[in-house]
């Protein structure tokens, strides 16, 4: 009886790997954020594996009866429409109480867009923080980073095409000329790396609508 949380990719589905297309294929059932966007994924290896939902909306629901299929010895996949399980997401949920049954739980890596942004960034990657997407509201958000003024670490956010421009307006007036790194639509075909301070990168995209989601990095001891 094993939880296998597997990475998909997150763009391009070739990143897709050897072993976790063999468990995919192997295991009797496969929980997906989105059946339908998962679907696409399958079709494209080859896979029937039977699929279900498995999301924030019904995990309090479902979660008691996979445990039980988990305990009499099912083997079950955990997938989200693309990337890594577990990372922001109702993964968490399903990992916490099948280790509270003795289940085993195994990690099966692969893609993320945080770590992908992080490595082709140029900026320090012996330290780094991850705190998902930034707070909607403005005040809320430089709020949180005044709280970065002194910190050592890269820190990596997920932001969204209609928020940018207000995100970068809020680096600017509160870290001032701190290098920004902007990785946009990461493995697919527009993949694109934006680097320079928020007013450079507030000037690009006056001229460029923003597109695609977006990994935004920063390190506040890293001037641009």
């Amino acid at each position: 009886m094993s939880l296998y949380i597997v990475s998909t990719p997150i763009g391009n589905l070739g990143d897709i790997t050897v072993r976790a297309s063999k468990i995919l294929a192997d295991c009797d059932l496969i929980l997906a954020e989105d059946t339908r966007t998962s679907k696409k994924l399958l079709d494209h290896l080859g896979i029937g594996t039977p699929m279900t939902a498995y999301h924030d909306f019904n995990k309090e629901k479902v979660t008691p009866s996979l445990v039980s299929s988990l305990k009499d010895g099912k083997e079950i996949a955990l997938i989200t429409d693309a990337r890594t399980p577990g990372v922001a997401d109702p993964a968490f949920y399903l990992v916490r109480a099948s280790i509270a049954n003795g289940i085993d739980v195994v990690p099966v890596p692969g893609a993320c867009a945080g770590l992908a942004a992080l490595v082709a960034s140029g900026l320090p990657t012996d330290r780094f923080t991850f705190e998902n997407f930034l707070p909607n509201k403005s005040t809320q958000r430089r709020k949180l980073f005044e709280s970065l003024v002194n910190e050592p670490r890269t820190m990596i956010f997920y932001e969204t095409p209609h928020r940018i421009v207000k995100t970068l307006e809020d680096i600017g007036a509160v870290l001032g000329g701190v290098r920004v790194v902007i990785a946009r639509e990461l493995t697919k075909i527009h993949e694109e790396f934006l680097r320079g301070t928020a007013e450079e990168l507030l000037a690009h995209f006056n001229d460029h609508p923003p597109r695609g989601e977006m990994v935004i990095l920063f390190n506040t001891r890293i001037r641009a």
